[in-house]
């Protein structure tokens, strides 16, 4: 229930927000973070994300890096960010492909895996039965130059075979230093529609991947606020689950895209370097 006292919390800060923040301003107790296009872009890193994420480790915040990115291991990511300046390790860090593994022992345990994946992530699919035929899974990570018409085709045809599909994240592209490129979702959608078959999705925005994210930390929702520069997959997508969203104006981030999206960020800030003075008003 929304209370006097509530509402001028509302004007105080000169928006409006969900219920749910309004009630829990103060109480933030996990930060998950993305990191392609909120803290760098191609491995570079943002204007002032170092010094404030430096700032919230040194303030004690709890605090996961949640990504798609599937063309580095966890270990990779860790020492790419620490040589930036990032104060972070491998345990800090949540994967589509450490996700990936962990959902396919669950529910296609043994299953044989066709792997379609621009980068080499074996290391973060323990247990997972790669092949390169007769699969019983297609499993589709981040696009690049290995998704080219025989490697889709082949996909194609094990699917209209019966295999099941399994997609590490459902992204239509990302930024990097040379602009937008298209990413796995552009196309996922036409293997669906051509095999009529429904792709499994792991990765973001899948409630499980903050949920797993979440229980790392030992937060709940309602304590906790995801930070992303894709309002669909990142922010509306943390927000369905109950955690508070903030969307970023860097990355792929598009006015039109925000402006079109099905529902309303929590918070919108010009970059992760506003994030501590944010929390700072929250509190």
């Amino acid at each position: 229930m929304i209370t006097p006292e509530d509402g001028d919390r509302r004007r105080v800060l000169g928006r409006s927000v969900s219920a749910a923040t309004v009630v829990l301003m103060g109480e933030i107790r996990a930060v998950l973070i993305d990191i392609d296009g909120v803290l760098t872009v191609s491995w570079r890193p943002l204007p002032g994300a170092v010094e404030a994420l430096t700032r919230l480790r040194d303030q004690g915040q709890a605090l996961a890096l949640l990504t798609n990115t599937t063309s580095r291991t966890r270990a990779s990511l860790a020492a790419t960010l620490r040589e930036a300046g990032f104060p972070v390790d491998v345990d800090d860090i949540v994967t589509a492909p450490a996700i990936t593994a962990a959902y396919l022992a669950e529910h296609h345990p043994g299953a044989r895996c066709l792997l379609l994946n621009s980068g080499d992530v074996r290391d973060d699919l323990p247990g997972v039965r790669l092949v390169d035929d007769r699969p019983d899974v297609v499993v589709l990570g981040g696009a690049g130059p290995e998704f080219g018409y025989e490697a889709l085709n082949d996909a194609f045809g094990h699917l209209l075979r019966g295999a099941r599909l399994v997609a590490m994240h459902r992204s239509l592209y990302w930024r990097t230093g040379d602009g937008l490129r298209l990413d796995t979702g552009a196309f996922l959608e036409g293997l669906e529609k051509a095999s009529g078959t429904k792709a499994e999705i792991v990765g973001k925005p899948a409630a499980a991947f903050f949920g797993t994210a979440l229980a790392g930390l030992g937060a709940d929702p309602g304590h906790a606020l995801m930070v992303g520069d894709d309002i669909e997959t990142d922010v509306l997508a943390a927000q369905r689950c109950g955690i508070t969203g903030v969307l970023v104006k860097t990355g792929k981030y598009l006015p039109e895209t925000h402006r079109n999206a099905s529902g309303s960020p929590d918070h919108v800030v010009d970059s992760f370097a506003d994030l501590p003075g944010l929390l700072d008003r929250l509190r």
